[in-house]
C-alpha cells in the first residue's frame, strides 16, 4: 500500500495523462469500430459477389492475424508510400481497423437473424436496398448484437494497451516509465488495472443497461410504416 501511495504522490500527473490518452483513443476507435463494422457488415452481405469478396477479404484478413502487426502496418509500414505516422495515430486507426473486422462480423449475424420478409416488404414498398437496410433492417440487428459488440468495445479498451510499444503515451506507456523509475513494479502495473477498471466497470454496465432498455421496447418499433415517414 505504501508503494502506491508512493506512485500517486510521486507520478500522479503521468498516470492522469495515460488514463485520458487512453480514454481518447478508446472514443475514437469505439465510433470508427464501430461504423467501419457496420459498413464491411452491409458489404457482405449486399446482392454482388464482388462487393461481398471486398468484405469478406476485410474480414478474413483482419480476424486472423495478430493486433500488433496491423498497428506495426500503421507505424512502419506506410513509411513505404511516404506516410509516417505518430504513435497514437497509428496504434488508434490499428485498432480501430482490427476491432472493425469483429464487429462487422457480429453485425452481421444480427442483420441475418432479421426475418427475410422485412427486407421484401421494405422494398415492396418503395423503398430502395439502402434505404430498406438503414431504417428497418440495422435497427433490429443492432438491437440484436449488443452484448457480443459490447464485449467487442472492453475488449477495444484492454488492447489499447498496444500503444505503448509506439510511444503512444497512453496509460500502459506511463506506467512503464514510473515503474522503471521507481523499482516499484507491482505497484505500477495494480494502479493501471486500476484506472483500466475506470473505464471497463462503466461500460459493462453500461453495455448492460442498453441492453436491458432495448429489449422492454416493442418488437413493432421498426416498421414500414415508420420508414416510409422517415424518408
Amino acid at each position: 500500500m505504501s508503494d502506491v501511495l508512493y506512485l500517486l504522490e510521486h507520478y500522479y500527473p503521468y498516470f492522469i495523462r495515460g488514463f485520458l490518452t487512453t480514454l481518447g483513443i478508446s472514443l475514437i476507435a469505439l465510433v470508427g469500430s464501430f461504423i467501419i463494422g457496420v459498413i464491411v457488415a452491409v458489404l457482405r452481405i449486399v446482392p454482388s459477389r464482388p462487393v461481398n469478396a471486398i468484405g469478406r477479404a476485410y474480414v478474413e484478413i483482419l480476424r486472423n492475424i495478430p493486433l500488433l502487426l496491423v498497428a506495426f502496418f500503421f507505424y512502419h509500414g506506410l513509411v513505404a508510400f511516404g506516410l509516417n505516422l505518430d504513435g497514437f495515430t497509428a496504434g488508434t486507426l490499428g485498432l480501430t481497423v482490427y476491432t472493425a473486422a469483429f464487429i462487422a462480423e457480429a453485425v452481421r449475424a444480427g442483420i441475418q437473424s432479421v426475418p427475410k420478409g422485412q427486407m421484401e416488404a421494405g422494398r415492396a414498398s418503395g423503398l430502395t436496398y439502402i434505404q430498406t437496410m438503414r431504417y428497418i433492417i440495422l435497427p433490429q440487428a443492432i438491437k440484436i448484437v449488443i452484448p457480443p459488440i459490447g464485449n467487442q468495445f472492453l475488449n477495444l479498451v484492454k488492447n489499447s494497451s498496444i500503444l505503448t510499444l509506439f510511444a503512444g503515451f497512453d496509460l500502459m506507456y506511463w506506467s512503464d516509465y514510473a515503474a522503471s523509475e521507481s523499482f516499484k513494479t507491482f505497484a505500477a502495473y495494480s494502479l493501471a488495472a486500476a484506472f483500466y477498471l475506470l473505464i471497463t466497470i462503466p461500460l459493462s454496465f453500461f453495455v448492460r443497461w442498453l441492453e436491458i432498455r432495448l429489449n422492454r421496447l416493442p418488437a413493432e418499433q421498426v416498421q414500414i410504416k415508420t420508414a416510409l415517414g422517415e424518408v
